[in-house]
């Protein structure tokens, strides 16, 4: 059989062709990586979710047809609920670096004075990593997978350090 006689009736049937014929081809994934423009906001929902609104800037620099360099700064607007809410407010404030990925969503609303249809882009948020140093905050990577070990705070405690530089390591000490 050469090569152009292969057809989709001579391979045997996995099963696969029927599934993907079904599955749906689409992705609603984002990655962001800017700084906090402001100090985030948490509230509660009625049933107790926490949940941190906050924007995020992101920069792009390009020429423009002079030769110029011009940067263009969009802003996005991130939620985050739950545990990474707690996180944000624990450790995001304005200024902070982000790494973000989460996905698009759009929601819409009635305006309460006008009755005029209202319509607001964010990002939602499924993982986190602060980039900022220490001193502003950062050192925390937070993912919404609680079985993940990037989940854990990295940071050491308070007084770690201090005991790490008083002790001193000879030769000896080293097993190889």
């Amino acid at each position: 059989m050469s090569r152009g006689d292969f057809s989709r009736s001579s391979r045997p049937n996995t099963g696969l062709e029927q599934e993907s014929k079904n599955m749906a081809k689409s992705v609603n994934k984002v990655i962001l990586l800017g700084n906090v423009g402001k100090d985030p906001e948490i509230r509660s929902t009625g049933g107790g979710t926490m949940v941190a609104n906050f924007s995020l800037a992101t920069s792009d620099r390009f020429q423009d047809p002079q030769g110029n360099w011009q940067d263009r700064t969009e802003w996005h607007n991130l939620v985050a609920f739950k545990r990474l809410a707690e996180i944000v407010r624990d450790y995001v404030k304005k200024g902070s670096k982000l790494y973000v990925e989460g996905k698009i969503q759009t929601r819409s609303w009635d305006d309460k004075e006008t009755g005029a249809k209202k319509y607001r882009t964010e990002i939602v948020v499924l993982d986190l990593s602060l980039l900022s140093g220490r001193e502003d905050g950062g050192g925390y990577t937070r993912s919404s997978n609680a079985s993940s070990s990037s989940g854990m705070d990295q940071r050491q405690p308070a007084g770690i350090d201090d005991v790490a530089q008083s002790a001193e390591i000879s030769d000896d000490d080293i097993p190889f």
